[in-house]
């Protein structure tokens, strides 16, 4: 199978939405702005050319991490398969290009990073969870923590369905 593999560099359009789809699959959805950067000789400066829009999607874990890592504005590098999409929708056609991501990554070019390494979280073994110094339950992943508060990125909110499917 032929498949169309591309990087991107842009910055954060929407803030990433987090789901999970009825089979429980994570899975965040967010819009991806790039724009050209053109050196005009005669005004001897760089000018913005157009600006293209991409759906980025990402799946299982990278679906947590992002949700846990990318706020709006930010600018990302993302690796992905292309899939160009066209819907008849009222009479007219749509088309939208979708990313569906194994890499997303913050474009250190433009500034800086602390990385976090994810260790493996334990699923509770009772209906209660007990808390850790952070204030994160223990056996809760940072980005579900932060839905209810809990102290991972401020914007992220854990959301019952998606309707697609994983790739």
């Amino acid at each position: 199978m032929n498949e169309t593999e591309v990087t991107v560099v842009g910055n954060a359009a929407t803030r990433p939405e987090y789901k999970e789809t009825a089979a429980g699959v994570a899975v965040v959805r967010f819009r991806l702005a790039v724009t050209a950067r053109r050196w005009d000789r005669e005004r001897t400066q760089w000018a913005d050319g157009g600006t293209s829009f991409y759906t980025v999607r990402a799946w299982r874990a990278l679906a947590g991490n992002v949700a846990a890592s990318v706020t709006l504005g930010e600018p990302l590098i993302v690796r992905g398969r292309l899939r160009i999409q066209e819907r008849e929708r009222d009479g007219k056609w749509w088309f939208s290009a979708d990313l569906d991501a194994f890499a997303i990554g913050h474009d250190l070019a433009r500034g800086t990073s602390a990385f976090r390494r994810v260790t493996q979280v334990r699923q509770p073994t009772s209906g209660t969870l007990e808390s850790t110094s952070s204030g994160v339950p223990t056996g809760v992943e940072p980005f579900v923590a932060a839905a209810a508060g809990g102290g991972a990125r401020e914007g992220v909110s854990e959301i019952s369905a998606m309707g697609a499917t994983p790739p």
